[in-house]
């Protein structure tokens, strides 16, 4: 037994969820109000004890074991709460390699450094004559001195070597203070003879402490005082702690309020957030001044998926637009045009089931002006923040002459792509009933130009039917085999063929499906295995299936072994693969749904003697999940000819 199934086996999960949600018992199972969202009517949120798992039938529709239960109460990762559970349980976790021992006691000095780096910053804009600049500079910007304090903001010195020979006379070591990002190495360009001695990185410089979504130190933003400088924002370099790629600015102090109003804005400034969080507005982050990467994203979905970007009108204009995106500047260490790329974004928005907005600001306004000017005025513009295909296809007409016909089929030629991307039926068709409305045409002018998309679709359809056409060899999924063993399998595979995500994600599409995503596994180690063989997909450093065993924890790797020791003996032949684990997703699908709708008919006829509106409410549930069950069984005939 791992240690992992262990720890399931010990808690209780009545007892764990009774602590935070008051249950009732409803049959064999327990219900209650669902503690993840504002829910005072209807008693939506089950646990259910048999399998160990609860979900919540309501505006959440989210579910999972206990990890998955601890992972949303307190915001943390699958480690962390890994870590609470089996100290709640008596398990002992398997003792880290010394390698890992190393490093972990490494960064733990490290962090240790750079937050006694905040106190010498700080130190040196609050106490000293050289820090008064500085301190003018924040409190003409409206920052209070109060918010000053909260987040730490701080002043480097001018001199080359001020903080290097604080630092040393601590007896901090010249390689602590260069991996921790405090230190740069002269190139000697200008003088050889000082080639390779040490100098400090910031200098001259509004210091930012910036910290992991737990409130851990990482590195520093650094904003220029003398407008002559370059570059006008510094970032720590690439270290151990700090990767620009995978931290929110503001996202510690910000989690929280996040998931109490169930959304995040993004903004491009570091001033910008601390300005807006002195403003009441708590639910704002920034990313560290690079385009907004699926890391980051994938970070604040663990908080809400309504995601709103705040652009200024450079970065979300018809010129940016015209050329295509990723949210944000390409780098805050060098002066870069802001882009916004639609469909990246909208390729996002899919894959995560996310909502991404956007917001124009005002014309020469930055968020920071804006809400120190009119706090409710940001406040509007917020609340109308516009999908992305309306976002796109407004600014292209903006300023145009829409009676011109070449205006048209320009504004045409670039957002059907956009919508032809979209993967609901009813908001493709949504959209483009709009975007007639908009240019004035006859909607059918629309549709005929998608018709190459259809042929390629045709042609996929085709191919498909071929190779059904002869049996697979692998053994079909058995309809009673249960919902973990077939998440392990499904697992299994993608790990040794993590392509066929793609593959799976158009079939799914073809059959009128969701996409896969973690919302197809229950239980909270599959769902963090899930997400590595996504990451795998989006980075070329290693192989995906090296990259997924690096990422993984000792006792994740328990797990992963006994996964890939199940999928040894695959088919050589990659599409009878890609056929055994599409009807495995499927056959996961519907043993779930099945599940759903006797739960949720049971529950309509326990509330038939209650309020109609709960009785109307339980009614379009199992209106809902019967129509998906009917879609995964046309799609299992379909797929597998038979039903």
């Amino acid at each position: 037994m791992s240690s992992i199934d262990e720890i399931k086996a010990r808690i209780d999960i009545i007892d764990l969820v009774s602590e935070s949600v008051q249950l009732r018992r409803s049959g064999k199972n327990y219900t209650g109000f669902c503690p993840f969202h504002a829910n005072t009517r209807t008693p939506s949120f089950v646990v259910f004890p048999e399998t160990g798992t609860w979900r919540c039938f309501g505006q959440c529709n989210e579910g999972g074991d206990i990890f998955r239960f601890v992972m949303k109460k307190e915001n943390c990762d699958f480690t962390e709460a890994l870590h609470r559970l089996a100290e709640r349980a008596g398990v002992q976790l398997k003792p880290p390699t010394p390698a890992e021992q190393v490093a972990a006691e490494e960064h733990e000095r490290l962090r240790g450094l750079l937050e006694e780096a905040v106190t010498f910053y700080r130190h040196q804009l609050t106490g000293t004559p050289a820090g008064q600049p500085a301190l003018q500079y924040l409190l003409q910007r409206g920052l209070k001195p109060e918010i000053i304090e909260a987040f730490g903001l701080g002043y480097a010195p001018p001199g080359w070597d001020t903080l290097y020979t604080y630092f040393r006379s601590r007896n901090y070591t010249d390689r602590e203070l260069l991996d921790a990002g405090l230190l740069s190495i002269r190139a000697g360009e200008d003088d050889p003879s000082k080639a390779g001695s040490l100098y400090d990185r910031f200098r001259n410089r509004i210091m930012i402490p910036i910290r992991d979504e737990r409130g851990r130190m990482a590195g520093f933003g650094a904003r220029v005082l003398d407008p002559n400088d370059v570059p006008k924002f510094l970032n720590s370099p690439q270290t151990p702690l700090f990767d620009k790629g995978r931290l929110l600015y503001g996202l510690d102090r910000a989690r929280k309020e996040i998931r109490a109003r169930d959304q995040v804005v993004i903004v491009e400034g570091y001033m910008d957030v601390i300005a807006l969080h002195q403003a009441g507005f708590t639910n704002v982050v920034s990313p560290m001044g690079t385009a907004l990467t699926e890391n980051q994203l994938f970070l604040l979905k663990r908080f809400s998926h309504r995601i709103v970007l705040a652009l200024d009108p450079d970065a979300a204009g018809a010129k940016a637009t015209l050329r295509g995106l990723q949210v944000a500047r390409q780098a805050m260490d060098r002066e870069a045009e802001v882009v916004f790329d639609a469909r990246g974004l909208l390729s996002q928005e899919t894959r995560l089931q996310a909502d991404i907005r956007v917001v124009t600001l005002p014309e020469g306004l930055d968020p920071d002006e804006l809400v120190q000017r009119d706090p409710l005025e940001w406040e509007r513009l917020v609340s109308e923040a516009r999908p992305i295909v309306v976002h796109v296809m407004e600014t292209l007409a903006a300023g145009h002459d829409l009676d011109d016909p070449k205006v048209k089929s320009e504004i045409a030629r670039q957002v059907l792509p956009l919508i032809n991307d979209l993967p609901d039926p009813f908001e493709r068709e949504t959209y483009r009933q709009r975007l007639a409305r908009l240019l004035r045409v006859d909607e059918r002018v629309l549709l005929d130009e998608r018709q190459p998309q259809r042929k390629d679709r045709s042609r996929y359809a085709s191919s498909r039917r071929s190779s059904r056409s002869a049996p697979a060899s692998l053994p079909q999924v058995s309809s009673t085999a249960t919902a973990a063993g077939l998440e392990a399998h499904c697992l299994g595979v993608l790990m040794r063929y993590p392509y066929l995500i793609y593959r799976i994600d158009r079939a799914m599409q073809e059959f009128g499906l969701p996409r896969l995503s973690t919302k197809d596994f229950q239980r909270a180690e599959h769902q963090t295995i899930f997400r590595l063989i996504q990451d795998s997909l989006d980075q070329n450093i290693a192989e995906p299936l090296q990259y997924i065993l690096d990422g993984l924890s000792l006792p994740m790797m328990e797990i992963v072994d006994d996964l890939l020791s199940r999928t040894e003996k695959l088919n050589p032949v990659e599409d009878r693969v890609f056929e055994d684990v599409l009807r495995a997703v499927l056959q996961l699908r519907k043993i779930v749904a099945q599940d759903s709708l006797g739960y949720l008919r049971f529950a309509l006829e326990d509330a038939q003697n209650q309020d109609d509106m709960q009785v109307k409410e339980y009614a379009q549930n199992v209106k809902q999940v019967s129509s998906m069950l009917r879609h995964l069984n046309d799609a299992l005939g379909r797929y597998t000819g038979r039903l």
